[in-house]
């Protein structure tokens, strides 16, 4: 991977584990989700039409399809991912969704996209994949716990996390066929992808409007920071993809990882931070094989 990738996909991985630390704070639901399209569509309006009022007007089906396709598997993965985090800690859902995903969509890419995997590269997922386990809780994932209420929290942020890594692999290959063979501007298939997504949203808004202000007075501040810098970190990851194979690129991204388990976990009060420290090591390491191969 060429260091300019990695250096997009490390800078990405903070900006990343920063917004989810805020999701999970803002403890939202679909009407959150619109509260970061609207700021996020508002925000960056500017660039999106100064970069789009020439290239928009001559997409034709083709691009429009990849749009919407976009759109919809990021918006079921966000939702996901929200409901996740209300029912389980960040600190499972968080790496089993970001393990599962660039393992599905590596495994995509090279099955469908035809791209080479070194032996290297491959124990680089390996590492990811290993390190990302040891931060979910490692071997206590396997046995649980002794207590009913914990072992059913941990199971719900198992289902939430690998479901949620489904969509990741799904919208991570999409893209990336997008602005790889497509050739589509990353930033305007983020953006007018995201404009879509907000109105897909909005009638979750507009239902109950008392709700919804009561909701957004709570949750404001957490909303303004995911719409503003989330689409920067997913645009960072797009660049990338562009001038990096996207199966070492997906892998790559969990380097977020490092930075939730020193960040998050010390924010949220969850987990063994050993283990977690331990997981982190082990992604950091994965991330140079897979730069190295």
């Amino acid at each position: 991977m060429p260091a300019s990738a990695l250096a997009l996909v490390i800078l990405a991985g903070l900006i990343h584990a920063s917004w989810n630390i805020a999701a999970k704070k803002a403890g939202g639901d679909a009407r959150f989700a619109a509260f970061t399209g609207i700021v996020m569509t508002v925000f960056w309006a500017p660039l999106g039409l100064w970069l789009g009022w020439q290239q928009v007007p001559l997409w034709g089906l083709v691009p429009w399809a990849f749009i919407l396709a976009s759109a919809v598997l990021h918006l079921v993965y966000y939702l996901v991912l929200l409901r996740g985090y209300r029912k389980a800690d960040l600190t499972v859902v968080y790496p089993l969704a970001r393990g599962s995903g660039p393992l599905l969509s590596s495994l995509v890419a090279i099955g469908l996209l035809g791209e080479r995997l070194t032996l290297l590269g491959a124990a680089g997922i390996g590492g990811v994949v290993g390190g990302v386990f040891l931060i979910a809780g490692g071997p206590g994932l396997l046995r649980a716990t002794h207590d009913p209420a914990q072992r059913q929290r941990v199971l719900r942020g198992l289902r939430y996390g690998l479901l949620t890594g489904v969509f990741i692999a799904a919208y991570t290959v999409v893209d990336g066929y997008a602005v790889k063979v497509v050739l589509m501007s990353p930033i305007l298939l983020d953006y007018v992808g995201g404009v879509v997504r907000t109105a897909f949203l909005l009638p979750s808004v507009l239902r109950d409007r008392p709700t919804a202000w009561d909701l957004w007075r709570r949750q404001w501040k957490y909303a303004v920071l995911v719409g503003i810098v989330s689409p920067v970190s997913y645009v960072l990851v797009l660049y990338a993809m562009q001038v990096a194979p996207l199966s070492h690129v997906a892998p790559a991204r969990e380097v977020s990882m490092l930075f939730a388990a020193l960040i998050g976990g010390h924010l949220l009060g969850e987990g063994d931070r050993a283990l977690r420290l331990a997981g982190a090591v082990l992604i950091a390491a994965g991330v140079m094989a897979l730069a190295l191969g």
